[in-house]
C-alpha cells in the first residue's frame, strides 16, 4: 500500500525522531525544497487575490485565548499554559484567528478597506494524543495556510464564492483531487458560542455559496464559533479528512469589539471569514506524497534536473550547465558517482523529473540528451533549449513534463 511515511523515508523528505518528540516531524532538505515551492505559489496566489500577509507569534498571553473563547471551548486540544510569574502566563496558540483579530483592531478601519484579507502561513499547536499521531497527517506542530477576511455582512456571499474559486485553482495546480464537500453544522450536546439567529444566518450564507455544488451536511462538525464548508480528501488507506475550509464567525468580532466606520459615519461590526486554501503544510504533503507516489509535478519536485556526465571529461561542462540552470531558477544537481546506469536508476528512485545526459558528443556540440521521469528519452537538443523547456514547464506549473502539442 502507498504510505507517505514510507515514501517520506525513502525519498528523504522528512524524519520523525523520538528525541524531537512524537508528532513533531523534521523537514529534510528535499521535503523543505518541495514545501517552499508550494508556499511561494500559495503566497503569490493570495497576493494576487488581494490578501495582505502578516507575521504573528506562535504563542500569546492566556488572556488572549480567554477572550477568543479557545480556553473555554477548546482547552482539551491545547497545551497547558506556561507560567512565567503569578500574573504572567503564555499559551501556545491552537489557531491564528485571535492574532488576526488584533491585526484588524491595530487601528481604526473604514468601510472603504473592506473586505480586508489578512493572510499568514503560521505555526499553531494542538496537544494530540500520542496514539493518533502519524507521519505528517496528524502532528502537534502545525504550519497552517490561513487567512481571515473581515467584511461587511452584505459582502459575505461574494467573498465565500471568491474563496471557493481560489481553492479550486490551488487544487488544480497541486494535483489535489477533492473527495467531496461538507457543510459542517452544529450538533447536539456540543459547546458552541453565539445565538441561534447568528448560526441560522451563517448557515444560510454557506448554503447559498454552495448552490450548484454537491455536498453533504454534517451535524456536529462545526467549529465552536460557526458553521463551515469543508473540502474533503481521502488518503491511500481510504481515510477521509479535511484539507481546505471556509468558516463564518460572527462571534470573535463581538468578543474583540471589532468595528469599522460605515459610509454614514456609524460604527458597524464586521463578519470574520476564516479560510484555508490548502490546509496545513503537513497534512497537504501527507496527501500529495501519496497521490503522486512521490513523483511531484516538476514545479515543486525537490530536484528538477539531474545532470549526468558520462565520464570525467564532461564534468566541467556539466558544472557550467548546472550553474546556468541554477541562475534560471531551477533546482539542479550533478551526479558523477558510479556507473551511468546506476546513476540513472538512482534518479528514477528519487522521482527526479528530468535527467540530462552529457556524453562526449553532447559536450562538444553544446547539446543535452534529456530523459524524462518514466524513461522516455528525447533527441539531444541545444542545452539552452533543454533548460528553456524545463523552465517553461516549471513556470507554467504544468502537470506534464512536456508542453502540450
Amino acid at each position: 500500500m502507498i504510505d507517505h511515511r514510507r515514501l517520506g523515508r525513502e525519498l528523504d523528505l522528512f524524519v520523525s525522531d523520538p528525541l524531537a518528540g512524537a508528532g513533531l516531524p523534521i523537514w529534510l532538505p528535499a521535503g523543505a525544497a518541495a514545501r517552499h515551492a508550494v508556499e511561494e505559489y500559495v503566497w503569490e496566489l493570495e497576493r494576487r487575490s488581494g490578501h495582505q500577509h502578516v507575521y504573528s507569534p506562535p504563542l500569546g498571553k492566556r488572556e488572549l485565548f480567554e477572550l477568543s473563547g479557545h480556553l473555554g471551548y477548546f482547552a482539551d486540544d491545547m497545551f497547558p499554559p506556561m507560567r512565567l510569574s503569578a500574573d504572567d502566563e503564555f499559551v501556545l496558540r491552537p489557531a491564528l484567528c485571535p492574532h488576526h483579530a488584533l491585526v484588524f483592531r491595530a487601528r481604526g478601519r473604514s468601510y472603504r478597506e473592506l473586505p480586508l484579507r489578512v493572510a499568514e502561513l503560521g505555526g499553531m499547536y494542538r496537544s494530540e494524543r500520542s496514539g493518533v499521531l502519524g507521519g505528517l497527517s496528524r502532528v502537534r506542530a502545525i504550519s497552517l495556510n490561513d487567512a481571515h477576511t473581515f467584511c461587511a455582512p452584505e459582502q459575505v456571499g461574494e467573498e465565500v464564492a471568491r474563496i471557493l474559486r481560489l481553492i479550486r485553482a490551488a487544487h488544480a495546480a497541486l494535483g489535489v483531487r477533492p473527495a467531496g464537500f461538507r457543510l459542517s453544522l452544529r450538533g447536539p450536546g456540543e459547546k458552541y458560542v453565539g445565538d441561534d439567529a447568528q448560526w441560522a444566518r451563517a448557515e444560510d450564507l454557506l448554503r447559498g455559496a454552495l448552490a450548484g455544488v454537491s455536498y453533504v451536511e454534517a451535524p456536529g462538525e462545526a467549529a465552536f464559533y460557526g458553521p463551515k464548508i469543508d473540502i474533503q480528501i481521502v488518503d491511500a488507506a481510504g481515510r477521509e479528512s479535511t484539507l481546505s475550509t471556509i468558516q463564518l464567525d460572527f462571534d470573535k468580532p463581538e468578543r474583540f469589539d471589532l468595528s469599522y466606520t460605515d459610509s454614514d459615519g456609524s460604527r458597524r461590526r464586521p463578519v470574520m471569514v476564516h479560510r484555508s486554501l490548502v490546509g496545513s503544510m503537513e497534512r497537504l504533503f501527507a496527501y500529495l506524497i501519496e497521490v503522486h507516489e512521490g513523483a511531484f509535478p516538476a514545479w515543486y519536485a525537490p530536484v528538477q534536473l539531474v545532470l549526468l556526465p558520462v565520464d570525467d571529461a564532461q564534468a566541467d561542462v556539466a558544472a557550467d550547465l548546472a550553474r546556468r540552470a541554477v541562475d534560471a531558477g531551477l533546482r539542479v544537481e550533478v551526479d558523477v558517482t558510479g556507473s551511468l546506469g546506476a546513476r540513472i536508476r538512482d534518479a528514477a528512485r528519487r522521482r527526479v523529473p528530468y535527467l540530462g545526459v552529457l556524453g562526449p558528443r553532447e559536450a562538444a556540440d553544446g547539446r543535452l540528451a534529456l530523459r524524462l521521469r518514466g524513461g522516455r528519452a528525447l533527441e539531444p537538443m541545444p542545452a539552452d533549449a533543454a533548460l528553456a523547456l524545463i523552465s517553461g514547464q516549471v513556470a507554467a506549473r504544468a502537470a506534464d513534463l512536456l508542453p502540450a502539442d
